[in-house]
């Protein structure tokens, strides 16, 4: 505990800080996340795996570790970074501490690092590799070669289940679903069925769906070839579908458009969306790749815009029954800004009579 550990950046940049967690060396990518609080979620969220996290907020940890708030069942990220580890956290509801948290689940952690000069870094410089170690390493070929691969395959469900409703019935395609997605589905009355990424079309059809969801998840989305052919499938049974995240990304790769990486990515709770009408929504995000906008197809309709980049938000389908956005609206950011895009998905399935 508080041993010498060392950040080692892709370009040469050293940081050094201290141990908490597990004491591992790691290689991963490093991004930041600038939300204020949620940092729960944020361990959890399996949209991170294969990647170091940087918390931009300066205290982390002082409500400690709360089960109710995972987003998963046990974090994927490689390593978590922050400013400054509360020790001693002071919540009702907390359970247990957050340098015991990240030891149990094997990720190593480091305090007391300058995180507003790394977060510049990567800002400017853009995502780039990095290697969490006790020395610094003669050879940085290591760090540069690393890349994040089978990543939806690394974080599926390997079951079927089932979250009992009396409304529509949903299945959720899980690519590294975040929890609240099906809660937010249940609690609208929504039979929510989460099956693993590998499920196919006509697999999922004898399921009876009203609906499909297809949830967030990590990694490059071109990488999913077989899923995206399968929600190919989906689209021409005009069975209606919602896609967050990752699964509007593979959403817009199944009707011919393109996919990005961003420099630095999309990460926090407080993302403002423009939509098409011109309202403003605050919102939350997860994402390093981004669909390019210009090369949707027709009857493909831009239907939110990223405020400070321009970047593709949001897309609506006039030929069938599906519309997919970028950022989190089970999240929670402003903080129900963006929650009516489930009521519009059980709309689109006809409602719950």
């Amino acid at each position: 505990m508080n041993d010498i550990m060392y950040l080692i950046l892709a370009n040469g940049t050293v940081f050094e800080g201290k141990s908490f967690g597990a004491d591992k060396e790691v290689v991963g990518e490093v991004v930041f996340t600038t939300a204020m609080t949620g940092y729960i979620e944020t361990l959890t969220d399996p949209s991170y795996f294969g990647q170091i996290v940087v918390q931009t907020f300066p205290l982390i940890g002082n409500y400690g570790i709360i089960s109710a708030d995972f987003e998963s069942k046990k974090p994927c990220l490689k390593a978590y970074i922050v400013r400054e580890w509360c020790r001693e956290p002071s919540n009702f509801r907390c359970e247990g501490n957050l340098g015991i948290f990240l030891k149990e689940n094997g990720i190593p952690g480091i305090c007391g690092i300058d995180t507003r000069r790394l977060t510049k870094i990567v800002r400017e410089a853009g995502v780039m590799n990095g290697m969490i170690a006790k020395k610094i390493p003669g050879d940085f070929e290591v760090i540069k070669k690393y890349s994040v691969t089978d990543a939806v395959k690394s974080v599926t469900a390997d079951k079927t289940e089932v979250l009992e409703g009396n409304g529509k019935n949903v299945v959720l395609m899980d690519f590294g679903a975040k929890k609240n997605i099906a809660r937010s589905l249940n609690k609208r009355g929504c039979n929510v069925i989460t099956v693993p990424s590998y499920t196919t079309a006509d697999e999922i059809m004898k399921l009876n769906p009203d609906g499909v969801m297809l949830s967030n998840g990590p990694g490059d989305p071109k990488e999913n070839v077989e899923i995206i052919e399968e929600i190919k499938k989906l689209c021409a049974k005009k069975i209606p579908l919602f896609g967050i995240c990752l699964g509007h990304q593979l959403l817009a790769l199944s009707q011919g458009a393109d996919t990005v990486k961003l420099k630095y990515g999309h990460r926090g709770a407080n993302q403002p969306v423009v939509y098409k009408d011109g309202r403003v929504f605050i919102s939350s995000q997860n994402h390093g790749y981004a669909v390019c906008g210009e090369t949707l197809p027709g009857g493909a309709e831009e239907s939110f815009k990223n405020a400070n980049d321009n970047t593709n938000e949001g897309i609506e389908y006039s030929y069938m029954p599906a519309f997919s956005v970028q950022f989190h609206p089970e999240a929670a950011a402003g903080p129900l800004d963006t929650s009516f895009l489930f009521d519009k998905f059980i709309q689109m399935m006809g409602g719950n009579k």
